[in-house]
């Protein structure tokens, strides 16, 4: 089995989905995984995703959205929402490719720094053909290939458990020497690098840390 990781992007500041551009949009809500998604018998989605901020502002997006057939909701500071939905054509196409070769969408799905999507394929060279195919023939969407190769499920579980920003901020710290005894960097040091705040590299490194240590003592 093959695996290959790619950003999907769309272009000109367009969206996937209107509904997906509408809650990236608002500032009090923050996407930060999908956990499950298919293309249910009726051609609607079914979506399990990972969010933080206002839910009260997600359910009012929800609501008020033309495409949204139902959703739910649970949690509080960080909450889990399952929404069912009628996608693109372009969306739509996709998840049939999904649905009708092997071809596997590894989980989660972690939103870039940029609000793109960090997407690891699992499959055959002879599917990764057609997906490269239904890249090259779909509208106002760009497949940038991070890397491809043999899947290893332990080395490949590293990249589930982070998003790309909290990866390239770990990555920034640890060259930096931040880890080391005695510490050689600061959170400013690696703002400066990286390009954000020193407050905003603390909370990608707390949020990496949990992940990364929570995954190692279960």
């Amino acid at each position: 089995m093959r695996y290959l990781t790619v950003v999907v992007k769309p272009d000109d500041g367009r969206a996937f989905h209107p509904l997906g551009k509408e809650l990236t949009d608002d500032p009090a809500i923050e996407r930060r995984a999908i956990h499950h998604i298919e293309l249910l018998d009726d051609d609607t989605v079914l979506l399990f995703a990972e969010a933080s901020g206002s839910k009260e502002r997600y359910k009012q997006i929800m609501e008020e959205s033309p495409h949204v057939v139902s959703y739910l909701t649970a949690g509080d500071d960080r909450w889990m929402a399952v929404s069912q939905f009628d996608p693109t054509e372009a969306v739509r196409r996709s998840l049939e490719l999904q649905r009708e070769s092997l071809l596997v969408i590894e989980t989660p799905i972690h939103f870039t720094s940029d609000d793109n999507l960090k997407v690891t394929y699992l499959g055959t060279e002879d599917t990764f053909r057609k997906l490269y195919e239904y890249a090259e023939d779909v509208e106002h969407l760009t497949f940038d290939i991070l890397k491809m190769g043999d899947y290893e499920a332990d080395e490949s579980s590293f990249d589930r458990m982070i998003t790309s920003r909290q990866e390239e901020v770990l990555e920034a710290a640890v060259d930096l020497g931040y880890y080391s005894e005695p510490r050689q960097a600061s959170l400013e040091d690696i703002g400066e690098v990286i390009g954000i705040s020193p407050g905003t590299v603390g909370e990608h490194l707390r949020k990496a840390e949990e992940r990364v240590f929570t995954e190692l003592v279960h």
